[in-house]
């Protein structure tokens, strides 16, 4: 193994700042592994670094990603519960205290010193990198590494859908933005036992919304051409039991707001861009739980693996591109304007 390794990195905080460069390979201390990626996939968030457009602080210069499965290359002196050579996906708590009291209940996710790879440490947009062995998961051998790639977004629609929701069999159930996260939302609402499940997009989400038939949804709809709250009104006319917000603007909170039944909930699980003013009233006069969905943690990642290896959340809907670490700015691009719902990158090819 060189000293030196090929990586995406985003270095400036301006538009376009993201670039191949040369980058060593890190050591590892006692409690680390140097785990050897297999794949790293695509997230809308390293998209929105990459087009200077996020909302949280960013440590450049640093390499991207963290979506990814690989082959533990070496281990610390004081890992035990992984050797060299195991298959593993690891989790993007990159960095926490271990303190706090989100810490000490097992919420670390929450964790205010929290850290994760490609903002605030070297991300996995690389061959090799370092990794905690806490955030460690084994995944079975039958399990592709491209597929694997997806648990981290698995795990986060399992929090917002399986754990901050309720939903019980024959819910309607409202999903916003088809984008991964909110597609992904969508299955585990159809896997709870969502029915009617309907999903909203625009027009330019055309094949997302197909995709969406396919995972699951009763309904989709086209908000460019159809009244959302027309086809929730036609299955309801109390509205939606739950709405998941994933959409990553701010007005359609106030649609969700509109379109949810009385005493019904409401989980925003998309980031949004911060000052842009929408009506919250229908949120006190409907008696609505509005409910925020952060990240995740250790048990919701062994159940997305399961999931993931049982292909009842159907990876193969949703990987569009498997592509080489040289062409990334492809594989960035073909999420961005939704050719693919998510591209992974192979470092090794």
């Amino acid at each position: 193994m060189t000293n030196m390794q090929q990586a995406v990195v985003h270095y400036a905080l301006k538009p376009d700042a993201v670039e191949l460069r040369e980058m060593p390979v890190p050591e590892i201390g006692d409690e680390d592994v140097l785990l050897h990626v297999g794949a790293v996939a695509v997230c809308g968030s390293d998209i929105h670094q990459a087009h200077n457009t996020h909302t949280w602080p960013v440590q450049v210069p640093v390499i991207l990603g963290h979506e990814f499965a690989g082959t533990v290359a070496a281990i610390g002196r004081g890992v035990k519960a992984f050797k060299e050579g195991d298959r593993v996906v690891s989790e993007t708590a990159a960095e926490i205290c271990g303190e706090c009291i989100s810490c000490r209940t097992g919420r670390y996710n929450l964790c205010p010193q929290r850290k994760g790879f490609g903002y605030g440490l070297h991300g996995a947009m690389t061959s090799y990198v370092r990794v905690p062995a806490r955030c460690l998961h084994h995944i079975p051998d039958g399990l592709p590494f491209h597929f694997a790639a997806l648990t981290e977004p698995c795990a986060v629609a399992y929090h917002a859908i399986c754990v901050n929701s309720t939903i019980r069999p024959g819910d309607l159930v409202v999903v916003i933005g088809p984008g991964p996260i909110g597609l992904l939302c969508a299955r585990m609402a159809a896997l709870s036992g969502a029915y009617p499940l309907i999903v909203a997009g625009k027009a330019d989400d055309a094949d997302r919304l197909r995709t969406a038939i396919r995972l699951g949804a009763t309904h989709t709809v086209n908000v460019d051409e159809e009244d959302l709250g027309a086809v929730v009104g036609s299955c309801d006319v109390l509205g939606a039991e739950l709405v998941c917000e994933a959409t990553g603007e701010s007005r359609p909170l106030e649609v969700a707001l509109r379109i949810v039944r009385p005493d019904g909930q409401v989980t925003k699980v998309g980031w949004s861009p911060p000052g842009i003013p929408i009506d919250t009233n229908p949120l006190v006069q409907k008696n609505v739980r509005l409910q925020g969905s952060f990240s995740h943690t250790y048990p919701m990642w062994e159940k997305a693996i399961h999931l993931l290896a049982e292909e009842l959340l159907m990876p193969k809907e949703f990987v569009g591109l498997k592509t080489d670490l040289e062409d990334w700015k492809n594989a960035f691009e073909s999420m961005h304007t939704s050719r693919v719902i998510k591209s992974v990158l192979l470092p090794e090819g």
